[in-house]
């Protein structure tokens, strides 16, 4: 009997993965998007004449194109969805791991929406959690 992973197509086991390390994925373009947008202040600013810019802008800036308009427009816009997205993690993970605590059956139950509700910023695992502390309870679906 083939695996859960080998029945995939190639978008499914993309999106597992992203869910898996949605953390990562999120700091990573945050990182991306500041980082792009270095590179535009240090073309567009008098640090272009301090270095590493004048190096990197000797790159980034050829005759047949200039990088460096395309980075001050979407260095900022990948930084703040990278900024959203990180944000989004960490809140739900902090309001998820709060509700978790919770030894009141009736408390669980009155949180249940809003736990499912975060399921959907969190990772896989966090869903195992949730289903294994709803068996511990006796919650039925």
């Amino acid at each position: 009997m083939p695996s859960d992973s080998a029945t995939r197509t190639f978008s499914q086991q993309l999106r597992h993965g992203f869910r898996v390390h949605r953390e990562i994925v999120s700091l990573v373009v945050f990182v991306i998007g500041v980082f792009l947008s270095i590179l535009a202040i240090g073309y567009f600013t008098p640090l272009n004449s301090t270095p590493p810019f004048p190096t990197i802008n000797s790159v980034t800036d050829t005759p047949n194109a200039n990088y460096n308009l395309v980075f001050i427009v979407v260095g900022p816009i990948v930084a703040i969805v990278g900024a959203y997205l990180v944000g989004a993690y960490y809140v739900a993970r902090r309001k998820f791991e709060h509700l978790m605590l919770t030894k009141s059956k009736a408390e669980f139950l009155r949180n249940i929406p809003e736990l499912e509700d975060l399921l959907w910023d969190l990772t896989p695992n966090d869903e195992i959690r949730y289903d294994q502390k709803r068996a511990e309870l006796r919650v039925r679906r």
